[in-house]
């Protein structure tokens, strides 16, 4: 065989060394491109403060403070003078109704019933002798009228007999009349008399007491109290003091938690029962008063007690939510123009999302399988106009209501004194552009369902929005966002943004 030449083979061993340097070299300069590009992000990224986008519960409640009481509290007092001669019940006392309470002296009006009683007797005889007298003048005057027709008496004496008959008559009148006046006199002191004895006016358990035997009670412009009875203590009521800031979020059967010091491990539960429109000004603050319901069948609770309670007026579950910090959060400088180039480049239409929060809607509704046909479908037309609609704002020609398969005229939102107004109408473009598409869908629902999706979807479509800064490969990126329920740390959130999403919370001081 023939040997390779000498000169090949030198050739061949000195290019191996320059392509496995070669090689080296881009590894190298790969790896220190990777390093500094991986340096810079966590630079970026080190620069804020962040947050993630969690799902959760939020529960918003009012705080109030009141007083424990029965639902029903009646005050017994005396309707007449006298001296106590017996005090049956005492504080704490469990009482049924017509119980005997306490004593009065009754020999007052005893004797005045015994005087009574002499003075019909004496008007009895009186009218004895009124009517004999009546018979008497009757038969005198039959006599004389007869006698008159004769011509055998003077008219005079006729006219005589006649006035006193009519005298005889007045005065069995006036007897009669004074029978009657003594029997309603007399009944007046027997009616005194069984108000000696202080009753129960219902079942109950006798909260005060403020008389001993031996005092005496002067009934003279107004009923001297005697007692306090609790009408039925298993049912109590607190009235607590909303503030005028708050009592538009309190409405009837809402759920109430309170809490009061001599049981300050327990946790006691009601329901709004009323909310009253009896305003109160102190020191210049306005308050409502609401009464909450309590079930108190176990006895623990007792009338007086100062409640802490917080009003449940809101409860949203299994909803994302993001720290309020985030909500509050602009950028600034640099970062501020960086953030808008960014949002103009990626094109967001304003309140996405929507789709999502009617589907979680529709989802609590339990909905039958012909009635979740309907809401795809309304549902899938939503989304093909979103997405249409979102391509156009890509395109920069397009306002949320453009000329898209959606249809409608074009709206511009102005920055001046009008946009409120502006903001509006397009809010109600909005509501009237749903009902529209799920009309279909709304039809399939019954009375109950119906109720629930009109107020979620009024809701929804009127609730207030703010941006938010996500943060995409080291660089915040603004959304706009619904905001919901807050309960002072977390809000909840709803449009395009989803669980685990990092979001800014502020920027960190350059060193």
């Amino acid at each position: 065989m023939s040997q390779p030449p000498r000169t090949a083979l030198r050739k061949k061993s000195s290019l191996l060394p320059r392509l496995l340097a070669g090689v080296a070299v881009v590894a190298i300069a790969g790896a220190g491109l990777w390093f500094w590009n991986s340096r810079k992000n966590e630079a970026a990224e080190g620069a804020y403060r962040t947050t993630t986008v969690e799902r959760g519960d939020i529960r918003v409640a009012i705080s109030a403070t009141g007083t424990l009481s029965a639902i029903s509290t009646v005050t017994v007092g005396s309707q007449i003078s006298g001296q106590v001669t017996d005090v049956l019940v005492d504080f704490n006392s469990e009482v049924k109704k017509d119980e005997v309470l306490a004593r009065i002296d009754p020999s007052t009006y005893e004797a005045q019933i015994e005087q009574g009683n002499a003075q019909i007797a004496s008007a009895r005889a009186s009218l004895r002798q009124a009517q004999a007298t009546l018979r008497n003048a009757e038969l005198d005057y039959q006599r004389k009228a007869d006698l008159g027709k004769q011509q055998l008496v003077a008219q005079s004496d006729v006219d005589l007999a006649r006035a006193a008959l009519d005298q005889a008559r007045a005065q069995v009148n006036a007897s009669q009349a004074q029978i009657q006046q003594q029997t309603a006199a007399t009944q007046t002191t027997r009616v005194n008399l069984d108000r000696t004895v202080i009753r129960s006016p219902v079942d109950g358990v006798v909260l005060t007491r403020t008389i001993e035997p031996g005092q005496t009670v002067a009934a003279s412009l107004q009923a001297p109290e005697l007692f306090t009875i609790a009408e039925d203590l298993s049912k109590m009521k607190i009235e607590l003091a909303v503030d005028e800031a708050d009592i538009g979020q309190v409405k009837v059967g809402q759920a109430v938690s309170f809490t009061v010091d001599a049981f300050a491990d327990r946790q006691f539960r009601g329901e709004v029962q009323q909310v009253r429109l009896a305003a109160t000004t102190t020191s210049n603050v306005v308050t409502y008063p609401v009464v909450v319901s309590v079930d108190n069948s176990d006895g623990t609770l007792l009338p007086g007690l100062t409640v802490n309670a917080e009003i449940e007026v809101s409860k949203r579950d299994n909803i994302l939510k993001v720290s309020n910090a985030a909500l509050r959060y602009k950028p600034t400088g640099e970062q501020a123009g960086a953030t808008v180039a960014t949002q103009q480049q990626a094109g967001q239409p304003r309140g996405g999302g929507i789709s999502d929060d009617l589907a979680r809607v529709a989802g609590a509704l339990q909905l039958k399988p012909e009635q979740q046909a309907a809401f795809d479908a309304a549902a899938a037309a939503v989304r093909e106009r979103q997405a249409a609609r979102t391509a156009q704002v890509q395109q920069g020609g397009a306002s949320m209501f453009g000329g898209g398969p959606g249809g409608g005229p074009r709206v511009v939102v102005s920055s001046g004194a009008g946009s409120g107004a502006m903001q509006a109408q397009i809010r109600q473009r909005m509501v009237e552009r749903m009902q529209q598409d799920f009309a279909p869908f709304r039809a399939t629902l019954d009375d109950a369902q119906r109720q629930r999706w009109d107020s979620e979807l009024r809701a929804l479509l009127g609730a207030r929005r703010a941006p938010l800064y996500k943060l995409v490969a080291g660089k915040p990126e603004q959304v706009q966002v619904r905001v919901g329920a807050s309960d002072g740390t977390s809000t909840e959130v709803s449009g395009d943004i989803k669980e685990g999403d990092v979001v800014v919370v502020g920027e960190r001081a350059k060193e």
